[in-house]
């Protein structure tokens, strides 16, 4: 089974208010079968094989279901938050330019170094350390554009999923503690987390948050980015997804429709705005906790796309983000 493409608009349009604005769209979401193919599947998983550049093999085992569902404009709404719905956005200019997000050095040296400022400006977290990076754009992809000394640029995701599961989240921030493996970003001697932080973790809180921005001067118009509301999610939804890489082997979380789930985007997001997203948290509900685990998420085809609007391209900065107690 390949990875499915970005399904079309869905059919019921869009819902304006008076004043114009974007209150609703309908979108297509690629969802797993309720009665999803296990003749495939390893140890009763889906799974897929990642190359060293970051691309992936076939997906086996899987059994999509495009499923229609209502998108509502988030800026509309109340605020969002981290805690509560699993991801909220922000204002915050970036110091890089447009072409120093193509180059590995720039994005490790300069832009993680923002990143991790931001990040522990809006969250309060003790620690912030960014370890890992994509750049996505259907033309960049097609076109098979790199960023020079990294790894090739990745097409939206157009599927429901989610980073992290209940154990491929602490399983990566154990692995962060060690010695790099071959598929990580930031190749150096010494563990992306410090003993220290590694300690700290685990006596306190940690979680895994995404930093997603546009990086063209131009608002986001194509395939832009939309997350379900976290209180609406049930473990009973998910279908666990792994991702076998050189040296490690990682979990997401696929999902079948309920419908429960409740999609927001935020329209037009500029290159001065950052949306925050939750991949996992070790207070969250799952792991017996009160806050929102994760946020499932997935770009999708937006109807109030102009038919001229110019290709997205955003990068994601994964962090682990630490709370000392």
């Amino acid at each position: 089974m390949a990875w499915p493409d970005l399904r079309p608009p869905g059919t019921k349009g869009i819902k304006r208010n008076l004043q114009g604005d974007v209150m609703s769209v309908h979108g297509i979401f690629n969802y797993q079968s309720p009665f999803i193919s296990r003749t495939l599947v390893r140890n009763g998983k889906l799974y897929t094989n990642r190359d060293l550049r970051g691309s992936d093999d076939k997906i086996y085992g899987a059994d999509w279901t495009a499923t229609e569902a209502i998108v509502r404009n988030a800026r509309l709404e109340e605020p969002f938050t981290l805690d509560v719905q699993g991801f909220s956005l922000h204002k915050e200019s970036t110091a890089m330019s447009y072409n120093e997000f193509f180059l590995e050095d720039a994005i490790l040296k300069k832009y993680h170094a923002e990143v991790a400022e931001v990040m522990k400006r809006l969250t309060g977290a003790t620690y912030v350390v960014p370890f890992d990076h994509n750049l996505r754009s259907v033309g960049l992809q097609g076109s098979q554009k790199e960023i020079k000394g990294g790894a090739k640029c990745q097409q939206p995701a157009g599927m429901v999923h989610n980073d992290y599961t209940l154990t491929g989240g602490p399983l990566r921030f154990a692995q962060l503690g060690q010695p790099p493996k071959k598929n990580d970003s930031i190749q150096k001697a010494d563990p992306a987390l410090s003993e220290a932080i590694v300690k700290a973790g685990r006596a306190g809180r940690w979680a895994i948050i995404n930093l997603w921005r546009n990086i063209r001067d131009k608002p986001v118009q194509v395939y832009p980015l939309a997350c379900c509301d976290a209180r609406t999610t049930s473990p009973e939804d998910l279908c666990v997804f792994e991702i076998h890489y050189a040296d490690r082997v990682g979990e997401n979380y696929f999902a079948v429709s309920s419908p429960e789930h409740r999609w927001y985007y935020y329209p037009d997001m500029k290159k001065d705005e950052v949306l925050l997203l939750k991949q996992w948290d070790s207070e969250g509900s799952l792991s017996g906790g009160t806050r929102a685990p994760f946020t499932l998420h997935s770009a999708f085809d937006d109807p109030s796309s102009p038919a001229d609007a110019e290709d997205r391209e955003s990068m994601e900065v994964r962090c682990i983000c630490v709370w000392e107690k």
